[in-house]
């Protein structure tokens, strides 16, 4: 295989995975997802952000976020969001410092 068609098998499998996240499975909380694969909605949004930056593209955490959600942050969690158990609070500390650790742009 070649590396443009990798490239774009790449491209298609993120879109995919974007596409359940965001349309098929908007039940799937990102606590849950954390708790149990160690990443989320905003890791990948993250990652999204962090390779437009490596390529000289301004883009801060929010607008990553806007553009992987597809909508703001805010209207996510009104329409999709919901409350965390206190069990799943306590798994999320534990994951979040395994798998992100200290950083301001989580």
């Amino acid at each position: 295989m070649d590396d443009q068609t990798q490239l774009e098998l790449e491209a298609a499998a993120f879109r995919r995975l974007r596409k359940h996240l965001m349309e098929d499975r908007t039940d799937v909380q990102n606590i849950d997802m954390m708790n149990l694969a160690g990443f989320c909605r905003n890791c990948l949004s993250r990652w999204y952000q962090e390779a437009a930056n490596e390529r000289g593209i301004e883009m801060g955490k929010m607008d990553a976020r806007e553009v992987f959600y597809g909508m703001t942050m805010d209207d996510w969690k009104a329409n999709y969001q919901t409350d965390a158990s206190p069990d799943q609070q306590k798994a999320f500390k534990t994951s979040f410092a395994e798998n992100v650790g200290d950083t301001k742009t989580s």
